[in-house]
């Protein structure tokens, strides 16, 4: 749902481009005309989706609190908020000034918004909050078993892998880079696959409602390590290369006493630290739970043995990591 309307935004936000080509800033934000240039259009929609969700997840709250637990909603509400911050904000000023406010806007819309989205489990809750014909319809056509084909497929972690370093390696080629600052069109094509491709990349490791589990869940720990490569050989590009990689800079205001070649380093700085730090969040958890239920049940036998009683049957039953 967030992505089909991500087009219709975007359209209306093109009526709202910068016409000075002459000034380096993006096209989303004008600072002759202040705050009336942000993108109204993309508030209202997140603002729509926000009251989409509270309508799904209200009636579950009252029925039971720990169905989707207050954390997950919080989680969702950050995450359309980080879109907006990356989309809407006065932080899209500076998008086509400085590489270190492309890389926060790159990082927001593919790292941070999208898992907390998916954190929030909007499929359930939007799913909840429909009326009854529309779920009616839906389970009719998500039982066709072509559907449930292409859907595993899709959401398999190698594609999904595949998808999100190709996008991010594809867009931060020298030429596409320049392509997207020049073209409008482009530029937005670019938005939207950094989300898009964010929304996939977190989706079998957060496995939202009603994904299934494609393998073994440690297998998740090797795809966050994996993921880190691409981000890693970028970052490392730009942190020590002596030349711009991208010369485009070059014709920009330069804010904050940056140099081209000092905004590409600090650029390169932040998407290394805060990609490591943000994939090791997820590899803990994971690991702490697949490590938890093993040492819980070890601990219920050597109970049970040195008490001479029955095994309980948590300890016999072979438990289910989420």
């Amino acid at each position: 749902m967030l992505l089909a309307i991500w087009s219709w935004v975007w359209n209306r936000i093109d009526d709202r481009i910068h016409k000075d080509k002459n000034v380096g800033m993006s096209p989303h934000f004008n600072f002759g005309q202040g705050f009336r240039e942000f993108p109204i259009s993309l508030a209202l929609t997140l603002l729509y989706e926000a009251y989409q969700y509270l309508l799904g997840w209200i009636p579950v709250r009252l029925i039971s609190r720990t169905a989707i637990p207050a954390w997950r909603a919080a989680s969702f509400f950050l995450g359309l908020f980080l879109v907006w911050a990356a989309c809407g904000s006065a932080l899209a000023a500076y998008d086509h000034s400085l590489l270190t406010f492309h890389m926060i806007k790159h990082l927001l819309l593919m790292t941070f918004a999208p898992a907390l989205i998916l954190l929030g489990e909007p499929v359930r809750v939007f799913w909840i909050g429909m009326p009854l014909f529309a779920q009616r319809v839906l389970r009719r056509v998500l039982r066709r078993s072509s559907l449930r084909r292409f859907t595993r497929m899709v959401t398999r972690p190698a594609l999904c892998w595949t998808l999100s370093a190709m996008t991010l390696l594809a867009w931060h080629l020298p030429a596409l880079f320049t392509l997207a600052m020049r073209s409008e069109s482009w530029h937005l094509v670019e938005q939207i696959l950094f989300f898009a491709t964010g929304l996939f990349f977190w989706w079998p490791v957060i496995q939202p409602w009603p994904s299934a589990s494609t393998g073994p869940r440690w297998s998740i720990l090797l795809y966050l390590f994996l993921a880190t490569l691409p981000c890693d050989i970028l970052s490392g590009f730009l942190a020590f290369s002596d030349r711009v990689a991208y010369p485009v800079y070059f014709s920009t205001p330069r804010l904050f006493g940056f140099s081209v070649l000092e905004d590409q380093q600090c650029a390169a700085a932040l998407m290394w630290t805060c990609v490591t730090l943000v994939y090791l969040v997820p590899a803990v958890t994971i690991s702490s739970r697949l490590l938890a239920p093993r040492t819980s049940r070890e601990h219920d036998l050597q109970q049970s043995q040195f008490s001479c009683g029955p095994v309980p049957q948590s300890a016999r039953r072979n438990p289910e990591v989420a």
